[in-house]
């Protein structure tokens, strides 16, 4: 039987990461993971996978990806009803650590928290793993029911606002004149009630504030989707008047960042793995601007800034690009033969890069002084030090010629393949080297 049928499916990025919802957090990553129901033998068996816990859900995927592998699926912490605690005895410190709990179910066994009967669930922890951890991690998560703050934050604006009308029809009332001990006592209580009034608004600003990060998270997220969603289907000229300019879109992803970074304490050790994946995720706005290369330094200020206060080191980052090639991912990472490395799109190609820089070489000034680095760097719109990277590319292959001065590398079209060996002065009509004898003729 067919995993969604009886579990909602999960949605997953291009790198195999779950797209996770507005204010959704991850907080612990498993891997070897196996989720079936003991007492329900026609609940699909799913072996395995990965097990990712946010605040929102469970979610298990496929550790591969071919078509006859399970579906990426999720149980909602809302359908949860209890957590069994682990079975502590001398027979389960030989077998493989199970952790349990109880799920609410439709009529037909679909997962669902309006389900009117439940069942129980199993996990069976096959990989190294600390179960009591998970356990408390899984306890929390559904004892701060993230799910419901938005209700809750929306409920508590409005009762606020109606405690700031009481507290505002209060201070018009008549104040008793303070005589004697029981005027003393009077002015120590509106003291501590005036106290406790100026906590309660510092403490309503503050969830104010909470709130209006979580809706700034949520505008982010839904961006980042129309975005990518754009980018895939041009014709969004309408949606894309609403939320301003591509461009505008891409400055505002950048500067909010990323809602739930992976990090050493929630991923454990497949802390680099999923780090790549979201990197791979990350990196798929700046490459289209810049063109489907970026240089891997700019690429670590990018991330390590979307990131806010959860920062990777160097090292983290490239073992992060060195996995990609296990994953099937849409980037890679390149070393030129200078050893600059950079990160690039798979479908990026150096030949319409070479068909530029030849368009570029071959123009009237450039035949007659050649071209720099800079030069190079407008016309393809990257970095003069990634220019001049394809630059000394095209040298290599010879499409180009060097000439190194003072004043640095000046490179020039290659005019010797146009050049007879058994006639160095037969000029081919249309050819570079007559468009060079013209251009130089003329500059005489």
């Amino acid at each position: 039987m067919a995993a969604g049928n009886y579990l909602p499916t999960a949605e997953l990025t291009a790198s195999g990461r779950p797209v996770l919802y507005p204010g959704e957090i991850e907080s612990s990553l498993l891997s070897s993971v196996d989720l079936l129901s003991e007492e329900n033998p026609n609940f699909p068996h799913l072996k395995s996978g990965l097990l990712i816990l946010t605040n929102h859900r469970l979610l298990w995927l496929p550790n591969s990806t071919p078509v006859s592998s399970p579906t990426p699926v999720h149980i909602p912490l809302s359908a949860v009803s209890h957590i069994f605690s682990l079975k502590k005895s001398i027979k389960s410190v030989f077998s493989t650590p199970r952790i349990r709990f109880q799920v609410s179910v439709t009529s037909e066994g679909r997962v669902d928290e309006k389900g009117l009967r439940s069942i129980v669930i199993a996990l069976v922890l096959r990989g190294k793993s600390d179960p009591e951890a998970f356990l408390g991690k899984f306890w929390e998560a559904l004892k701060v029911r993230a799910w419901e703050e938005i209700k809750v934050g929306a409920s508590g604006a409005e009762a606020g606002s109606s405690s700031g009308s009481r507290s505002g029809e209060g201070s018009l009332a008549l104040r008793m004149p303070v005589v004697g001990v029981a005027g003393i006592l009077r002015k120590e209580q509106e003291m501590w009630e005036s106290t406790d009034k100026s906590l309660q608004d510092a403490f309503q600003d503050l969830n104010a504030l909470m709130s209006k990060a979580k809706e700034m998270v949520m505008l982010a997220e839904k961006m980042r989707l129309k975005l990518l969603a754009g980018s895939n289907n041009q014709a969004t000229g309408a949606a894309e008047d609403e939320l301003g300019t591509k461009e505008e879109m891409q400055d505002w992803l950048l500067s909010v960042g990323i809602a739930s970074p992976v990090t050493k304490e929630s991923a454990g050790a497949l802390y680099h793995q999923q780090l790549s994946r979201q990197l791979a995720d990350f990196v798929r706005i700046p490459l289209e601007r810049a063109g489907g290369t970026i240089n891997l330094i700019d690429v670590y200020c990018l991330f390590n800034r979307a990131r806010g206060t959860e920062l990777i080191s160097p090292d983290d980052l490239l073992q992060a690009c060195s996995l990609w090639e296990k994953f099937d991912v849409p980037v890679m990472l390149r070393k030129f033969d200078s050893g600059v490395m950079v990160i690039q799109n798979k479908a990026h190609s150096d030949d319409e890069v070479f068909a530029r820089i030849r368009s570029l070489v071959t123009k009237p000034d450039a035949l007659q002084s050649g071209v720099s680095a800079s030069d190079a760097a407008m016309t393809l719109g990257v970095a003069p030090a990634m220019a001049k990277e394809y630059l000394l590319t095209a040298e290599g292959k010879g499409l180009l010629c060097r000439d190194i001065s003072p004043d640095g590398f000046r490179f020039y079209i290659n005019l010797f393949q146009d050049i007879n060996s058994d006639d160095v002065y037969l000029v081919r009509d249309y050819s570079i080297y007559a468009a060079w004898i013209s251009t130089n003729s003329i500059s005489r």
